[in-house]
């Protein structure tokens, strides 16, 4: 398959076929009825509460079919241990569709450190445990106890990140696919739109899931068709990796779904390939065995144009939690009612983030004439709005309207990121058009305030200093998050993250622009603890920086693996899937899996709570360093425990029988003394 201009045949809303919307999507018979339905064409079941607006994905899906003509209900948090819950609409005509919500549910119900949540803020009242672990494969199996020839639809983060054989860390072990699991007829990975109107509309004109593998976006099990060439990437001998371009249709072979559970560097492979294959212009099928079965994967949607942007964050929505939940609290919705999403997507391609994976990295921007609208709705319409636009961006706040220069060489690229190890000279890093939309913005008639909150990427901040300068006099409200993530080479290497000194420079200009403005505005930056790649000397240096800088974080994030990201390929395997990958020839990372370390490593970023000195003054006196233990500036933790301080503090370590006691070493590793 040869590069293309990224473009679609037709536009998303080609087919609509409008039709009166309802308030609400149904989530009961009684609504049905009142809206003179004998029956939901559609049903959609998402583990989060029904809040109809287009910060939730199910509202997006749900006023997007509307708008193609069907009839969607919705079922939202069901109990799923019985199928009747799951028969409340009635039968859909169509499909039902399936997903886990806005988040992956196991990372919304466990810490990094395996722990239960006991809140869930997509729930309303924020209550814990209204959703099944796994749930888009819980609900899909429902839906199947529920009508049986029905077809099943997944969609969402959780099934896009769980689209091929993944490393699931909650479980230690490799899982197949989610769509094997979840017994469902087809996957849709990725910003779904394009995938889910064709799938609807094909499927309610008679076609069979089966006959639905030309679509871009989904996963199916289906043969490899007899007039595609194969490609094969599950040899872990060859330096090709798949990476050739042949004439004609060709798929990619990754290694096996046996292969990767049993072999790291197939994993590592198989990981490194999936993420080479996701642009749009270039990318070509995917293919895993997964028994006696081929789990095809098509290319990437073709990304939103801003007329197709603007036509679905227009869609009649609600803008408001569905009527059943009363007065009760939804905290997701408490923290983005008042704010604006301009773009999707990010290009920064940060190895443990899964927005790229999600999103992809071409930026998909909203008109400014769309965003003016909203704030406009939220001024008039959203309860309790005070004249302050609480954010106003996307995963990142300064990537809108930016991309490559050259759509031809956009086509063709298959960098991860466009902008690590530098930023590429054809992206476009102009930030005229988002100070333009800022002051737009901050001109609308009612609006106060419009804050930037966070996810300021400062590498390319510092391209701009007019924006920086418009940012700080502007759009700061007293602090500014921000995420260097690690100060040392090494760790942010493995991350796809700028140096400290990108931090450095954009601090300096944020601070001259804030003095020049006679505001006293700070910057929070923001650390990962236990990232594969970091050394022990890694977090003693990023806690001597902090020291010296002066930070004391409150709360630290201790890397947890998601599903399908390139750090967890790291975290898994040991080995690095940003470099070639082949049988003993592969670059090595070292990952932090003990509990012990890895609280090391999370207490050296709180380097001030003296809880965290017993474990540190142990560790520093391992590594050679004592040297940093006492009372001077230059110095990390006190020599002496002040009385009453530390969980540690007057106890004695357990003994083993036999008398020798526990003695923690830096490397994770128990030795006996």
């Amino acid at each position: 398959m040869d590069t293309q201009i990224i473009t679609a045949e037709k536009p998303l809303m080609a087919q609509a076929r409008p039709r009166q919307p309802a308030p609400f999507l149904p989530m009961s018979r009684a609504e049905m009825d009142a809206l003179g339905w004998d029956a939901c064409d559609i049903v959609l079941v998402t583990g989060d509460a029904y809040v109809d607006h287009p910060s939730f994905g199910m509202a997006i899906i749900g006023r997007l079919l509307e708008a193609q003509g069907f009839r969607v209900g919705i079922i939202s948090q069901p109990d799923w241990h019985s199928a009747e819950p799951f028969k409340v609409l009635g039968k859909p005509k169509v499909f039902f569709g399936v997903t886990g919500g806005n988040m992956d549910s196991m990372v919304n119900r466990y810490t990094a450190d395996r722990r239960l949540r006991h809140d869930d803020a997509y729930t309303a009242g924020g209550e814990g445990g209204k959703r099944p672990d796994r749930c888009t494969v819980v609900y899909a199996q429902r839906c199947r106890e529920a009508f049986k020839d029905v077809p099943i639809v997944l969609g969402g983060i959780e099934a896009s990140l769980r689209r091929i054989a993944h490393y699931d860390y909650w479980s230690d072990k490799v899982r197949r696919s989610v769509l094997a699991d979840a017994k469902a007829d087809l996957l849709l990975y990725g910003n779904a739109e394009r995938a889910v109107v064709e799938v609807a509309n094909r499927l309610a004109a008679g076609e069979a899931p089966r006959e639905l593998g030309d679509i871009r976006g989904v996963a199916l099990f289906r043969r490899v068709p007899e007039d595609y060439s194969e490609l094969h990437a599950d040899d872990l001998d060859s330096a090709d990796e798949g990476a050739s371009r042949t004439k004609g249709a060709t798929v990619i072979r990754l290694p096996a779904l046996e292969q990767v559970e049993q072999d790291k560097d197939a994993y590592a492979r198989a990981s490194r390939v999936l993420h080479r294959e996701s642009n749009p212009g270039n990318a070509r099928p995917l293919v895993q065995r997964h028994g006696d079965r081929d789990l095809w994967l098509n290319p990437p949607p073709i990304p939103l144009t801003s007329d197709e942007m603007d036509a679905v964050y227009d869609l009649p929505y609600a803008r408001a939690p569905h009527p059943s939940y009363g007065e009760a609290k939804i905290p997701a919705w408490d923290m983005i009612k008042f704010s604006v999403t301009i773009m999707r997507g990010c290009f920064g391609g940060c190895t443990f983030c899964s927005i790229t994976e999600h999103e992809g990295r071409i930026i998909q921007n909203r008109s400014e004439g769309s965003i003016l609208r909203e704030i406009e709705k939220i001024r008039d319409k959203t309860p309790g709005f005070t004249g302050v636009i609480s954010d106003i961006g996307g995963p990142t706040a300064n990537m809108y309207r930016m991309a490559c220069k050259d759509p031809k060489v956009e086509a063709a690229c298959r960098r991860p990121s466009c902008v690590f190890p530098e930023i590429c000279p054809n992206l476009n890093t102009s930030h005229d058009d988002l100070i333009r939309l800022y002051r737009k913005v901050r001109e609308t008639k009612g609006i106060k305030k419009v804050m930037v909150a966070s996810g300021v990427r400062y590498d390319l901040a510092v391209e701009s200093p007019e924006y920086i300068k418009e940012l700080v006099t502007h759009h700061v409200g007293g602090y500014l998050k921000i995420a260097p993530e690690h100060t040392e080479r090494g760790p942010l290497d493995k991350m796809m993250k700028p140096g400290i000194g990108a931090y450095n420079q954009f601090k300096r200009m944020f601070d001259a622009a804030a003095e020049q403005a006679g505001k006293k505005y700070y910057l929070i930056p923001y650390f990962i603890a236990a990232h594969p790649g970091t050394t022990d000397e890694d977090m003693m240096n990023l806690a001597l920086w902090l020291k010296k800088n002066r930070y004391r974080a409150d709360q630290v994030q201790t890397f947890l693996p998601s599903p399908m990201a390139t750090a967890t390929a790291m975290y898994h395997t040991g080995v690095n899937p940003l470099r070639g990958v082949r049988r003993g020839g592969s670059d090595k990372v070292e990952a932090i899996k003990g509990l012990r370390q890895r609280r090391l490593h999370k207490a050296f970023l709180r380097y001030h709570d003296p809880d965290n000195w017993p474990v540190l003054r142990e560790a520093l006196k391992e590594m050679g360093r004592a040297d940093l233990i006492g009372s001077r500036p230059d110095q990390l933790v006190p020599a002496h425990q002040p009385p009453g301080t530390g969980k540690a503090a007057g106890t004695r370590r357990p003994v083993r029988p036999g008398g020798k006691t526990h003695k923690f070493t830096t490397k994770g590793v128990r030795v006996m003394k």
